[in-house]
């Protein structure tokens, strides 16, 4: 009880900061195109760009983003998206691939989060299995921006208004990996774990520069 009480005010607090303070004009970060990220990611290579249309992309409210296939030398396919907002103070927030995905008919079996270590450091992701029909994939994604990277979407908000008082920033991304369970002989659900794991551990040292 003591702890959720904690939590709340430290909200609250955040909160006023963040609303004191938001009339000041916001501070841009130097950073690189999403398109620019390399072509070659480790074992992962031959990519190709999936565009978002129109309205979609305005549904989004995304600034920039990247939504690429990339494959590796056992053609195990994983799938990277990231929308990135350059200010989240207008109503452009980002959107959580829990309410995203139904949408698209895609239904969460199970889900939690789960740690990976990258670059000899823990690291907190979400993990989802969903389904549609008979097709699954393995969704690794969690929120980065402002030098954190952040699983909660609760605690994302948290650090969003705490940031926009003390850095004057309120950038952001999603960054989302997918790796479907292949319908052959060979497919399974821990090989598709496998190579998000193995995705992100590649994707995830090189993105500070598109994602500072």
């Amino acid at each position: 009880m003591i702890a959720r009480a904690a939590v709340l005010s430290a909200v609250i607090l955040a909160a006023g900061l963040y609303t004191s303070r938001g009339e000041r004009s916001e501070v841009s970060a130097p950073r690189e195109s999403l398109a620019a990220i390399p072509q070659t990611l480790g074992a992962w290579s031959n990519p190709v760009d999936v565009p978002i249309d129109g309205g979609t992309r305005d549904v989004l409210g995304v600034d920039d983003y990247v939504s690429r296939l990339y494959v590796d030398a056992a053609a195990q396919p994983v799938a990277l998206y990231i929308g990135y907002y350059r200010s989240q103070r207008q109503g452009d927030m980002i959107h959580s691939p829990q309410n995203c995905l139904p949408g698209a008919g895609w239904q969460p079996v199970a889900g939690g989060a789960t740690t990976l270590e990258v670059d000899g450091r823990q690291m907190t992701v979400n993990r989802y299995v969903i389904q549609k029909g008979l097709d699954r994939q393995v969704v690794l994604y969690w929120y980065q921006g402002r030098g954190r990277i952040v699983a909660n979407e609760y605690a994302n908000r948290f650090w969003l208004m705490v940031d926009a008082a003390r850095l004057h920033r309120s950038d952001g991304a999603l960054v989302r990996v997918a790796a479907p369970v292949l319908q052959s002989a060979n497919g399974s659900l821990a090989g598709a774990d496998a190579a998000a794991a193995a995705f992100t551990r590649d994707l995830v040292p090189r993105l500070p520069r598109f994602l500072p």
